[in-house]
């Protein structure tokens, strides 16, 4: 049986008289709360607040919510409360939490594997023009995001979101998060297996599953048989990697202990292959190991990548055959690396039933409820009612037949989405940023469209792929590490010495399985203003330096610091 609070490991290490016990860890039997964070779960699980919103804190409004809720436990239910407005970059750190803090909230609405129908995305956009200011972010986590949320309207919002087939449960908080999934599973011509009836039954038994609500710290995951590697399996906690075994046939790679923030982590196998009916027990296995195993004394070192950097994969991959599976694994081959160089299914593409489906791109992300409603319009009349958020925070139709597939191009255009997208479109993300975000320092979603413009204005015949991830702090939800041109959020000195939003440079990093991370040039920060000129200036030596069929990573790789300035 697991260890848990109630359920103590058999031994206790003994510790020496004010020391700490080790670094939290269940399963050494360290059950004391090190820090308050474990306290507060220790003291109520955050499942459990669902029934305080709907019963009080709704009906007695924001100043009735307790300090452990506001900012704890109600990001189990995907609510986080979002930045005051007013408040400059140079105060996030500064100002206590209930200084930044505004009355309204972040809502995350979680979308398994991307999955959404028509009906879904409507109600969606409904919810988002009647209680968000028309807000709906796309996430690259295959989310979707509201603002401007009122606690009174949280109770409505679940059941509207819930009759339809959708939730916000553990969509947040230190839980399992989001199972990304590749958006043309089931479809794809080039697929080696559908991943999908493995997120189904990983929903089933672990999501709202108080036996793994109270994780070290957020638990990321993806599945997906596709060989073009779509979901960023490298920096997830754990990820499973269609691949095909000589003798088994298709399954899955078993990767762990992937992660970026402010320590960021590349996953690593752990050369087992998994067939797709016991991927439900191995991701069981290896949650219950962070669960179980993970450091929950500093919250800077409670991800699972620490652990895993800690045992090595050898290690790992003992533990949980032998503690948690009681079985062994299959030794498995590696995935292939990737025969398309853009992961994000953007354009027309072939389905392996002889219809189409079309991925089309808003600019970084940011939609608005009346968009959403018209998408959904648009692909009820020409699919079948099925559609997919990626994790390069993009949208696509499925199941369009051939006769169809210029009428529905033709309506994306004109709502602004593109589907022929530049590379500029196509590559850049961004994460939330100042405008809503308590951690930003940076403006990140509206720089993110201008940039988009002025490159397309400046370079309209460049077309090579080139990826430019924006954040508005160091904790790179947007990936900034990983980037061939990744900005990372800071206040900076313009050329009058005077403070301004600005950016620190990450130049090459790239996924894929030659994933790696950008190259920090000592001093490169550009001011928000010069971002454009900046840009424009690397893109255009890239171009004049770079040898035949070279990608930018690897020309910045090699490139002296002056030509990267």
């Amino acid at each position: 049986m697991a260890a848990s609070p109630d359920n103590p490991a058999p031994t206790t290490p003994r510790r020496k008289p004010g020391r700490h016990r080790g670094e939290g860890q269940w399963a050494a039997g360290h059950f004391t709360p090190l820090n308050g964070n474990e306290q507060f779960k220790k003291d109520d699980d955050g499942l459990n607040v669902r029934t305080r919103i709907e019963t009080i804190y709704s009906q007695r409004g924001f100043d009735s919510i307790d300090p452990n809720d506001l900012r704890g436990r109600m990001r189990w239910w995907g609510l986080y409360t979002q930045r005051r407005q007013g408040i400059d970059g140079g105060k996030t750190a500064i100002l206590e939490p209930e200084e930044l803090d505004d009355e309204y909230f972040m809502l995350r609405v979680r979308i398994d594997g991307g999955r959404l129908t028509t009906e879904q995305l409507r109600v969606i956009g409904e919810i988002s023009q009647e209680f968000a200011r028309g807000t709906a972010d796309l996430t690259d986590r295959q989310n979707v995001q509201y603002h401007w949320i009122r606690i009174e309207d949280v109770p409505e919002i679940w059941n509207r979101l819930e009759a339809v087939g959708l939730s916000t449960t553990e969509a947040c908080g230190d839980t399992p998060r989001v199972i990304l999934g590749s958006p043309v599973a089931g479809i794809a011509a080039d697929e080696i297996i559908d991943g999908t009836p493995a997120i189904d039954e990983i929903q089933r038994r672990c999501i709202g599953n108080p036996a793994f609500s109270n994780l070290p710290r957020k638990f990321k995951s993806a599945v997906s048989g596709s060989p073009q590697l779509d979901v960023a399996h490298e920096i997830n906690d754990i990820a499973f990697v269609g691949v095909e075994h000589p003798e088994h046939g298709p399954g899955f790679d078993l990767w762990v202990g992937g992660g970026l923030s402010t320590n960021p982590k590349l996953g690593v196998r752990l050369g087992a292959w998994v067939p797709l009916d016991e991927v439900p027990d191995a991701y069981e296995g290896v949650i219950s190991i962070f669960r179980d195993y993970g450091y929950r004394r500093l919250r800077t070192r409670a991800r699972l990548k620490f652990l895993v950097a800690d045992w090595g994969a050898e290690k790992f991959r003992q533990v949980l055959e032998d503690e948690y599976l009681k079985r062994k694994l299959v030794d498995g081959p590696a995935p292939e690396l990737p025969k398309e160089v853009w992961r994000d299914h953007l354009g027309v593409h072939r389905q392996k039933d002889g219809r189409f489906y079309i991925g089309f791109a808003p600019r970084v992300g940011r939609v608005d409820g009346a968009t959403l409603s018209k998408i959904a319009e648009l692909a009820e009349t020409h699919g079948s009612g099925r559609l997919r958020t990626t994790a390069e925070q993009k949208l696509i139709v499925l199941d369009v037949e051939g006769g169809r597939v210029d009428s529905l191009v033709a309506g994306l255009e004109a709502l602004g989405l593109k589907v022929d997208a530049s590379p500029f479109r196509r590559g850049t993300m961004a994460c939330t940023g100042i405008e809503f975000c308590k951690l930003a320092i940076v403006e990140t979603k509206a720089r993110g469209a201008s940039l988009i413009d002025e490159l397309e204005r400046r370079l309209p015949e460049f077309d090579e792929p080139i990826t430019i991830n924006i954040n508005g702090c160091p904790n790179s939800c947007a990936r900034i590490q990983v980037a061939d041109i990744g900005l990372k959020g800071q206040l900076v000195l313009d050329g009058d010495g005077n403070q301004v939003e600005g950016f620190q440079v990450h130049l090459g990093g790239a996924l894929g399985l030659e994933a790696g991370f950008g190259r920090k040039v000592r001093g490169l920060k550009v001011t928000s203003a010069e971002l454009p000129d900046y840009v424009e200036r690397v893109l255009g030596r890239f171009q004049a330096e770079r040898a035949e069929g070279e990608r930018f990573a690897t020309w910045a790789a090699r490139a002296d610091e002056e030509a990267l300035s």
